[in-house]
C-alpha cells in the first residue's frame, strides 16, 4: 500500500521495439485512477544489448510517472516476465504487451471489476489496430480478433493470457518461478495460468478494460502467418503431450490438406484460414520428430 490507497506496478516486456515502448508509455502515463490506487510501471528489456534503456530513461526523466528500467539478456520471455516481477512493488500486478495501446480508463475498469467480482485477476480483449488498411481477405478472415466474453465471465486456462491482465500479487506468495524458464519461447503465459487456477484462484473477464494491439502490415503477411502458426503449434505440444495429441493432429494436417481444393472455392480467406489450422498441428508434429523450423517467438517479431 502507498498511503491509503494500493499500488498497481504495470509490467512492460520488451525486445527491440523501441517507439511500440514510446507510445505504450505515452499512453500509460495518463491512467485514469478517480483516486483508488496509485501505479508504477516496470520496463524489462529482454535483450542483451539493453536496446531500449536510454528511451526509458529518459522518458522517466520526464515523466511524473515512475518508471524502472531492468533487463534479462538471455531471450525468454518467461525470464523476461520473471525479472519485470522482480522490480515490481505493487500489491496489484498488471501486464500489458509492448506493442498495445489502453484506453485512459483501462487500469481503473479492471481494478474496479477485480474488487466488485471479489477475484484475483481480470483479463481484458485486445483488439486489433492496423497501422495500414490490410488487405480485404485479412478483414474478412478475422485474422487479429480473439475471443470474447461478457463481464464477469470465469476464464480457464486455456483462454488465460498476459497482453491484458491484472491480478493481485498475494497470489505469487508461495510460487517460486511464476513463468518458467521452459515456456520461454511462448505458452508461459497458460502455464501460469494452469498453476494458479489450479491453486484454487479466480480470474473473470472484463470487457470494457480495452487495449489494442498495433498490427503492422508484416504481421498480415501469408508467411508470418504460418510461421506463427508453426511455433504455437509447437508451444501447444508443451500442454498437451501425448500420442494422443499427436495422432489427432496428424489426421487434421491430411484433413485439411485433403479438402483444401473445397477451401479455394469459397475464397482465400478461407484457404489461409484452414493452412494456420494445418501449419497448428503441423507444429507439434515436427516438434515430436526433433524439428523446428521457427525456433523462438523473437525470429517473428
Amino acid at each position: 500500500m502507498e498511503g491509503n490507497h494500493p499500488h498497481i506496478s504495470v509490467c512492460v516486456c520488451t525486445f527491440r521495439r523501441p517507439v511500440l515502448l514510446k507510445q505504450l508509455l505515452q499512453e500509460l502515463e495518463p491512467q485514469q485512477t478517480a483516486g483508488l490506487f496509485s501505479y508504477s510501471v516496470v520496463v524489462s528489456d529482454n535483450d542483451a544489448a539493453q536496446s531500449t534503456k536510454e528511451l526509458v530513461l529518459q522518458f522517466s526523466a520526464a515523466s511524473a510517472l515512475k518508471v524502472v528500467y531492468c533487463a534479462e539478456s538471455e531471450q525468454n520471455i518467461a525470464l523476461a516476465r520473471n525479472a519485470a516481477l522482480a522490480n515490481a512493488t505493487g500489491d496489484f500486478i498488471a501486464f500489458i504487451d509492448d506493442d498495445e495501446v489502453p484506453a485512459k480508463d483501462w487500469l481503473l475498469t479492471l481494478f474496479n471489476t477485480c474488487n466488485k467480482y471479489d477475484v484475483d485477476g481480470v483479463l481484458g480483449p485486445v483488439r486489433p489496430r492496423f497501422e495500414l488498411d490490410p488487405p480485404a481477405w485479412v478483414r474478412k478472415g478475422r485474422f487479429f480478433e480473439r475471443p470474447e466474453h461478457d463481464t464477469g465471465f470465469v476464464i480457464d486456462w486455456t483462454e488465460g493470457r498476459t497482453g491484458n491482465l491484472l491480478f493481485k500479487r498475494r497470489i505469487l506468495h508461495s510460487v517460486q518461478e511464476a513463468f518458467k524458464p521452459e515456456f520461454g519461447s511462448g505458452g508461459e503465459d497458460r502455464d501460469f495460468f494452469k498453476r494458479m487456477i489450479q491453486k484454487g484462484h479466480v480470474f473473470v473477464w472484463c470487457n470494457e478494460a480495452i487495449v489494442h494491439e498495433v498490427v503492422p502490415p508484416v504481421r498480415w503477411s501469408r508467411s508470418f502467418m504460418l510461421r506463427r502458426a508453426l511455433l504455437r503449434g509447437k508451444m501447444a505440444l508443451n500442454h498437451h503431450p501425448g500420442m494422443r495429441e499427436l495422432f489427432k493432429s496428424l489426421l487434421a494436417v491430411i484433413g485439411y490438406t485433403l479438402a483444401m481444393p473445397l477451401f479455394v472455392m469459397t475464397g482465400h480467406h478461407q484457404v489461409m484460414k484452414y493452412l494456420i489450422k494445418a501449419c497448428d498441428h503441423a507444429g507439434k508434429i515436427l516438434a515430436v520428430v526433433g524439428l523446428h523450423p521457427i525456433r523462438e517467438k523473437y525470429v517473428l517479431e
